[in-house]
């Protein structure tokens, strides 16, 4: 399979996060990366390669102009107040509610660096440092990458996105999501090829920033399985209930799953959301592949073993659509590599059963 990957994404990194009003030890780290790469280097079957440019276009046809220059020029805003010598990460103080303005009205855009990110950020665990835009521009630049290689023949390629962008939406960053690179490349895909494309979102975490996007539109189908949101992040959307609006209605499908899901629960559900994916689509899948289900996830509470993985990647490629596989969470970095390994030898597997003599 090829394997699209950047060295650039390396260059976000921070040591620390603030969760619950505490600070932890960082989880969305460049060792999840390198794990992955490093498994499947020695995997030995798959041909990695690192992208191309792609530029602005891809992420402008799905992100708020605004939200953009922002994330490009924040650094050198913080710098340039003189902050950056006493922090080196850029976190909110406060966030913008809708409650907040009521019928005041749309709020201005702040001055002050803290206020800035707050008014497009909606957490505390996504700070930003001197390497996270150009990391976020190379994660864009996989994932378009691994479109392109689907649209010129490719049964299924997977990119090696760090940051992840799921949580991401149009005018709004957080999740440890600044771009958001399935829906980046689910648009570049509809497009091109004038078809109907199908995100399946296999992340512990509902895609929130994926799901808004597409919300009204019915060229996109969006599916998701997650742990949920009642008690896990983000808290605020992902219910069975959220179906689409207006154009959109009946483009989008949330399955929330239980505590403890094991294998054969998660392929059950698994394959209702393809089957669902596969009578609203005619063209390409892009999955989100979020490998936090892993029974050992230090931010999850499902319990996917490695081989269930092989079977996800199996079942996924049974469905016969060319598959845009756009990496996305995943935190117990000592065992993501063989995860992401296995996920994608079911897909292989699947494919070589198929192909002819």
């Amino acid at each position: 399979m090829r394997v699209i990957h950047s060295p650039v994404q390396a260059e976000h990194t921070y040591r620390h996060e603030v969760v619950s009003g505490l600070p932890v030890p960082a989880y969305e780290v460049p060792a999840r990366a390198a794990a992955i790469r490093d498994a499947l280097e020695r995997d030995g079957r798959h041909r990695l390669a690192e992208p191309r440019g792609w530029g602005l276009g891809p992420i402008l046809a799905v992100h708020d102009a605004d939200l953009v220059g922002y994330l490009e020029g924040a650094w050198a805003e913080w710098v340039a107040s003189g902050r950056a010598a006493r922090r080196t990460a850029i976190v909110p103080d406060t966030f913008l509610l809708a409650g907040y303005r009521g019928a005041m009205g749309e709020a201005s855009r702040p001055v002050a660096p803290e206020g800035r990110i707050g008014y497009w950020c909606f957490d505390t665990m996504t700070p930003l440092m001197e390497g996270t835009y150009r990391a976020a521009r190379a994660a864009v630049d996989v994932a378009v990458e691994v479109a392109e290689a689907v649209l010129d023949g490719e049964r299924a390629a997977y990119g090696l996105c760090r940051p992840p962008g799921h949580h991401a939406a149009r005018g709004m960053f957080g999740g440890y999501c600044y771009l958001n690179n399935a829906a980046i490349a689910a648009e570049w895909l509809v497009r091109r090829s004038r078809m109907r494309v199908g995100i399946l979102d296999v992340d512990v975490h509902h895609g929130n920033g994926t799901q808004a996007i597409f919300y009204e539109r019915a060229d996109v189908a969006y599916a998701s399985l997650h742990s949920d949101p009642q008690r896990l992040y983000p808290y605020f959307s992902g219910s069975a209930e959220e179906t689409g609006e207006g154009p959109g209605l009946g483009a989008t499908l949330n399955v929330p799953l239980a505590m403890g899901t094991d294998d054969d629960a998660y392929l059950m559900a698994l394959e209702r959301a393809v089957d669902w994916l596969l009578d609203r689509t005619d063209g390409p899948l892009v999955v989100s592949l979020g490998l936090d289900t892993f029974e050992q996830d230090p931010l999850g509470d499902l319990a996917i073993t490695h081989d269930g993985f092989r079977r996800c990647g199996e079942l996924v490629a049974g469905a016969g659509r060319p598959l845009v596989i756009v990496q996305e969470g995943g935190y117990a970095v000592a065992g993501l590599g063989e995860a992401a390994r296995q996920w994608l030898a079911g897909v292989d597997a699947r494919a070589a059963a198929h192909r002819p003599e």
